[in-house]
C-alpha cells in the first residue's frame, strides 16, 4: 500500500473543522483525531477498491548489445491476470548511466490484458547495463491510495564501444586497394609478393623488369607486386592504473579501443589475421583466430565490460600473452601511455624481448591544451604548463622506445587511430609487413 500527494492534502483540510470545533463545542482534539480516523479509513477503502497486483507479471523486450550514444528502444509487457483494470505508474529500476530517465509511464492494463510500456534508453557507459526490477503501483478509484508491489524483472543490455573512428575506413581502404594492385599503383620491396606482369611502361623502376617474359613477349615486361597477405597483427591495449587517465572528452582506455578497431578493420581487410588481447595484471579480453565479418563484432563484445583497472601492468606477463597468441608475430601493436621514463621502466625494459622478433609500434594517445580566451586565469597557466611538462616526458620515453628497436607514435584521442591505421599502410608499403 501507499499514500498519494492528495493523501496528505486530505489529511491538510483537517485544520478547517479542528478550527471550527470550539466554535461548534467540540474538542479541538478529538475533533483531530477523528477526522484522521477518517482520512485512513477512506486511504485502506481506495486502496482495497485499487485492481491487484498479486497476478501481474512482467517480461522485458530488450535487445541484446547497443552502440554507446545511441539510442535502444526496449518495452516492458506488463500482463494482468487479476479481475480488475489496472490504472496507475510503473517505474523501470535501470541503472543512471542507461541513459532511462526517471524510467516512469503511465500504467493502464484492462483485466486479462497485456500492455507494452516503452522504455527508451541513451547509455552513457560501456558494459553491462542491467535492471533488476519493475515497481507498479495501481491507483484507487479516488487516488488518495493504492498497491504497491516490486516485481523481480532481470534485464541487461551489452553496450559496444561506438568505433567513431569508422569514418577514416573508406580513406585507408582505397589506400590499401592501391598497394593491393587493383589501380595503376604498384608497389614494390622486400616482403612483397608477386602479382602480375604487364608492359613496360616508361619511368616505371627498371629493376622489375622480367627478362625471361620479356623475351617471350618480345616486349618489355614488367613485374608487379604487391603486399603479402596472412600477416599476423596482434593489438594488445594495456588495461592498467595509466589507462585510467582523461585524455580530451574521455580516457585512454576508449582511445586505444578505437585505434585498435580502426586497425583491426583495416587488417582484416588486407587478409592478416587480427589477434586481440587486453592486459593489466591478468588477461582481460582476448580475440584469436576469428576472421573476417565475424571479427569486429567479437572485438566490440570483448572489449564492452573491460574497465581500467587502478593497478600497474605486469609486462613480462603481457610478453608472454603476447608470445601464447602466435609464435611468429608479423606487427604488434601496444596501446598504452607515454609517461616518464620512471613510470614506463617496467614496459621498456620488457620491450626488447618483443623488438628482436617483430616489428613493434607503441601508441600513446595525449592530451594537447586547447586555446583559452586571451585574459587565461592562473588554472589555465597550470593546465598548460602540466600538459607541456607531460609531452617532454613522453618524448623521453618515445626516444627510449626508439633505442629498444621499437617506433613510438603519440597522438590526440581523435588522431590517433588514423595515424595507427596510417602506420600500417606504410609498413606495408615498404614490403616490411
Amino acid at each position: 500500500m501507499y499514500l498519494s500527494g492528495l493523501f496528505a492534502l486530505l489529511l491538510a483540510a483537517g485544520v478547517v473543522p479542528v478550527v471550527l470545533a470550539p466554535a461548534a463545542g467540540w474538542d479541538a482534539a478529538w475533533t483531530a483525531l477523528a477526522w484522521a480516523g477518517l482520512c485512513v479509513v477512506v486511504a485502506v477503502a481506495d486502496a482495497l477498491a485499487a485492481g491487484p497486483l498479486h497476478r501481474v507479471t512482467v517480461e522485458r523486450r530488450i535487445p541484446a548489445r547497443a552502440r554507446l550514444g545511441e539510442p535502444v528502444a526496449t518495452t516492458v509487457l506488463v500482463h494482468n491476470g487479476g479481475p480488475r483494470g489496472i490504472r496507475g505508474r510503473m517505474r523501470d529500476g535501470w541503472q543512471p548511466t542507461a541513459g532511462a530517465g526517471e524510467a516512469r509511464a503511465d500504467l493502464d492494463v484492462p483485466a486479462g490484458e497485456r500492455r507494452g510500456i516503452p522504455i527508451p534508453l541513451l547509455p552513457r557507459r560501456r558494459g553491462e547495463l542491467r535492471s533488476g526490477f519493475v515497481a507498479i503501483r495501481s491507483r484507487g478509484p479516488l487516488g488518495f491510495a493504492g498497491r504497491q508491489r516490486v516485481i523481480p524483472a532481470p534485464g541487461a543490455v551489452r553496450v559496444l564501444p561506438p568505433f567513431a573512428s569508422r569514418r577514416h575506413l573508406p580513406s585507408r581502404l582505397a589506400r590499401l586497394r592501391e598497394l593491393d594492385g587493383n589501380t595503376s599503383v604498384q608497389v614494390r620491396g622486400r616482403g612483397t609478393e608477386f602479382d602480375s606482369l604487364r608492359e613496360y611502361v616508361r619511368g616505371d623502376d627498371v629493376r622489375s623488369i622480367d627478362w625471361r617474359a620479356t623475351a617471350r613477349a618480345g616486349t618489355t615486361m614488367l613485374r608487379t607486386w604487391r603486399p603479402e597477405r596472412d600477416r599476423h597483427v596482434v593489438i594488445v591495449i594495456d588495461s592498467g592504473r595509466t589507462s585510467a587517465s582523461r585524455v580530451g572528452d574521455g580516457v585512454r582506455l576508449d582511445a586505444a579501443m578505437e585505434s585498435a578497431l580502426l586497425l583491426s578493420a583495416l587488417a582484416a581487410r588486407a587478409g592478416d589475421h587480427v589477434h586481440l588481447v587486453m592486459f593489466d595484471r591478468a588477461r582481460r579480453a582476448r580475440v584469436t583466430g576469428v576472421a573476417g565479418a565475424r571479427l569486429l563484432p567479437a572485438l566490440v563484445d570483448a572489449m564492452a565490460p573491460v574497465e581500467p583497472t587502478l593497478i600497474d601492468t605486469d609486462w613480462n606477463a603481457l610478453v608472454t600473452e603476447v608470445r601464447a597468441l602466435t609464435s611468429r608475430p608479423s606487427l604488434v601493436v601496444l596501446l598504452t601511455a607515454q609517461d616518464s621514463p620512471e613510470a614506463a621502466r617496467g614496459f621498456l625494459g620488457a620491450l626488447p624481448s618483443l623488438t628482436e622478433r617483430t616489428t613493434v609500434l607503441v601508441g600513446a594517445a595525449r592530451d594537447v591544451p586547447t586555446p583559452g580566451p586571451a585574459r587565461r586565469l592562473a588554472e589555465d597557466v597550470y593546465r598548460e604548463a602540466a600538459i607541456a611538462h607531460a609531452d617532454r616526458d613522453a618524448e623521453r620515453v618515445a626516444s627510449a622506445v626508439r633505442r629498444a628497436g621499437g617506433e613510438a607514435l603519440t597522438a590526440t584521442p581523435e588522431a590517433l587511430p588514423p595515424a595507427i591505421a596510417d602506420h600500417y599502410l606504410a609498413l606495408k608499403a615498404a614490403g616490411r609487413l
